[in-house]
């Protein structure tokens, strides 16, 4: 789907609806009204009552003279055909440069990192594939693979025929995300990342609900929807005349392609029975003509929302209770053994990698008193990898789990019973770890 003309910056310039009203996320805010024309944009632009009442009043205009009835089901039905003709009239003309994606969605570019592993990303709505082919310009990770769909079939032909296309390295396929299922050309819960940029809006709201089991069947237990689209009241909004209004809030543009314009209810709404809600902004921007001294008000929904691990529920903790036993000896414990016993929260699912370097819980969730030695004997995942690599009856038994991905979750209990004999320069460490979740 198309997506707006929007400025550089260089910060991100979407607001969390329940930021203060101070916090500033954008660089750019207008102080000196007198200053307003100074640049092309502003971050973070204030409405008063008055224009809030103004934008109410045209859209209670337009409901007067809405879409005559009959037309309104040949719209509907037309929506494939019509961004069909949209493509092929624009072409690759409508490839837009997203220099913002990196600042406002990081997340998608750890992916392209060189050691980032095997990843998938799919871009929904790719239309002229304006995610796909800056993830695959810049990517230095080999094990990257990125998915393209849309709607229109000439929307994927236009993606294919970039030259910048690589079957080995991406795939492009027509595929509808209010459909009955997702695309056999993707397995379930097999994507790190879905990128859901001025899709959803084109979507009538009757098929959100599909669109989000569909979404949620694409995911990977902890994987990740980056989603930006028009926000109530953007100026886009605004400026439709008679005979645009479908429906409420829901409109048609001159060329047939229907557009949606939500607010931040109706987006935790939508997302939030599903998915964690990571981030759910407001990015009102200010955007100024100088040479017409024409002043523009944007608004658009930004937000990142996460599958839950496995067994999770969106905003439901689980507790984590890890008791160490038996006697726990060395020189930074000189007073014998001692009590660690200790209780987290820690959201349901919470993954423990086998690589080296990155926690499998995190130590600073910990309220408990603990001996730092034993802190980092439980909560860094390169002693587990590299300890257990040394007991030899464990290790044998675990290795097979690991390599086949088979250990992933907290709940697996990897520690469980497990005896641990720990060789540092401070001493031998010996103690049972038991994992509880409830």
């Amino acid at each position: 789907m198309s997506d707006s003309k929007e400025d550089k910056k260089r910060g991100s310039s979407s607001r969390d609806v329940n930021s203060p009203a101070n916090t500033p996320f954008g660089g750019r805010i207008l102080v000196d009204e007198n200053a307003v024309f100074e640049q092309n944009a502003w971050d973070h632009a204030v409405w008063g009552e008055e224009q809030e009442q103004n934008a109410r009043d045209q859209i209670a205009r337009q409901s007067l003279d809405p879409v005559p009835k009959e037309l309104v089901a040949t719209y509907h039905a037309d929506a494939a055909e019509n961004w069909n003709k949209f493509y092929t009239k624009n072409e690759n003309k409508f490839f837009k440069d997203r220099h913002w994606l990196r600042i406002e969605f990081p997340e998608l570019f750890q992916m392209i990192e060189a050691d980032a592993g095997e990843k998938n990303v799919m871009e929904i709505g790719c239309g002229a594939g304006n995610t796909m082919f800056p993830l695959l310009i810049e990517s230095k990770n080999p094990q990257l693979f990125v998915y393209a769909c849309d709607f229109s079939a000439t929307a994927v032909d236009v993606v294919k025929a970039n030259p910048e296309y690589d079957p080995k390295r991406g795939k492009a396929f027509v595929w509808d995300l209010a459909g009955d299922d997702i695309p056999p050309e993707v397995e379930p819960e097999s994507m790190d990342v879905l990128v859901l940029i001025f899709v959803l809006s084109a979507l009538h709201p009757d098929k959100w609900d599909q669109a989000m089991n569909n979404l949620y069947k694409l995911l990977k237990p902890g994987g990740l929807i980056v989603f930006r689209d028009y926000g109530r009241y953007d100026m886009a909004q605004l400026r439709f005349k008679k005979n645009r209004l479908l429906s409420e809030n829901f409109y048609v543009r001159g060329d047939g392609t229907r557009v949606y314009f939500f607010d931040s209810d109706e987006i935790e709404k939508l997302f939030g029975s599903r998915f964690t809600i990571e981030q759910n902004a407001v990015d009102r921007r200010l955007i100024v003509n100088r040479l017409r001294k024409v002043k523009m008000y944007r608004v658009w929904l930004q937000g990142k929302f996460r599958k839950p691990l496995a067994g999770g529920v969106p905003g439901t903790p689980s507790v984590i209770t890890v008791t160490t036993h038996d006697n726990i000896e060395g020189d930074s414990m000189a007073d014998g053994p001692i009590d660690t016993s200790l209780s987290l929260d820690t959201p349901a699912g919470t993954p423990i990698p086998s690589g080296k370097g990155s926690p499998v819980m995190d130590p600073r969730s910990i309220s408990s008193s603990i001996s730092i030695m034993w802190k980092q004997i439980c909560f860094e995942s390169y002693l587990v990898y590299d300890h257990f690599e040394h007991f030899e009856a464990h290790w044998e038994e675990m290795t097979p789990l690991v390599k086949r991905g088979e250990i992933k979750y907290a709940e697996t209990v990897l520690l469980n019973g497990v005896d641990t004999n720990v060789h540092s320069q401070n001493g031998d460490f010996r103690g049972k770890i038991n994992v509880q979740t409830i």
